[in-house]
């Protein structure tokens, strides 16, 4: 019978390269249980994942909510126990940089081979969703890149902010914008604000303010609305339930951008927010994943919407 800390790997073969990186990126930051370490193999024509747990438990919970979004790749599995390692740690290592738009993310191991300066950001990958290697993220990180050089944004929410890697990002690119930057897990927002230090963004030295919220409900983030722009990399079912209670944080004319949706599911949630007075304006996608920006409407028009109109609204899309 093996213990509750023995070490599993749960082994994905024959993937093609995209299928081999998206669930790579759920297995690493998506689903939960996390995995303790994610490495990608070439394996001659094809690609291989190897997901590293503790506890055979743990392995098999991964494994069946991994079925539930990537069948395919779940079907190609197979789960044996491994020697014990320090896998976080190996995991870390193997890593590499990522550019998303002025934005470098990387660990502190790759610090040597990366430009300095202050679009440079080290965030380790652990605890807490987002290190920019997850589509969500990336995508999140190419509109704010983008949105910042056309707004000088000044009032900020980051909803959801896992390892606060967007919240930084924006304070990098807007040192002038006041930015609350929240998540329901208490654990991320301590990795956060572990980030935050390490990158310099403290709170003594102006950085996000960082708290741990249910959704909305926090006078912090009551008080400081309504936000010219809000963003919200969570998931598609918790981004439908909180819609007006996000909509009611909105300045007029303000932006609103939502990741950590799959591409089947961005119709539903765009047209939740369509019926409650946002325009979307953008609709980006990366490896099966979709970033929507909308733009509140001076004029909240009618909730009842043609379903052509809708779907005109949906259309527009940038990869």
């Amino acid at each position: 019978m093996s213990t509750s800390q023995e070490q599993f790997v749960l082994a994905i073969e024959s993937l093609e390269r995209d299928a081999a990186y998206s669930a790579a990126a759920a297995l690493s930051e998506l689903i939960e249980p996390a995995a303790d370490a994610v490495s990608i193999f070439e394996d001659g024509p094809h690609w291989r994942i190897d997901a590293y747990y503790t506890g055979s438990e743990t392995a098999e919970t991964a494994l069946t909510r991994l079925s539930s979004i990537y069948a395919e790749q779940a079907s190609k599995a197979s789960l044996k126990p491994v020697v014990q390692e320090n896998w976080v740690a190996l995991s870390q290592a193997a890593l590499p940089p990522v550019q998303a738009g002025r934005f470098t993310i990387c660990g502190s191991h790759d610090l040597h081979r990366v430009p300095t300066g202050p679009n440079t950001i080290v965030v380790e990958a652990g605890e807490a969703f987002g290190t920019a290697h997850h589509a969500t993220t990336y995508g999140c990180l190419l509109a704010l890149d983008r949105l910042a050089r056309q707004t000088p944004f000044r009032n900020i929410l980051d909803l959801g902010t896992g390892s606060g890697i967007l919240a930084l990002a924006l304070r990098r690119a807007l040192p002038h914008a006041q930015i609350v930057a929240s998540d329901i897990d208490a654990r991320s927002v301590e990795v956060a604000c572990e980030n935050a230090e390490r990158n310099g963004l403290g709170r003594l030295a102006g950085g996000p303010r960082f708290l741990v919220a249910d959704g909305l409900r926090d006078s912090l983030i009551q008080a400081s609305a309504p936000y010219d722009l809000v963003v919200a990399n969570i998931l598609a079912r918790p981004l439908i339930a909180l819609a007006p209670q996000i909509t009611a944080t909105l300045a007029k004319r303000s932006t609103l951008v939502l990741s950590g949706i799959l591409i089947p599911q961005a119709r539903e949630v765009s047209a939740r927010f369509l019926s409650l007075g946002l325009e979307l304006v953008r609709h980006e996608r990366h490896h099966g994943w979709s970033t929507l920006i909308f733009k509140m409407r001076d004029k909240p028009r009618n909730s009842r919407h043609k379903k052509s109109e809708r779907y005109n609204l949906f259309m527009p899309a940038y990869d």
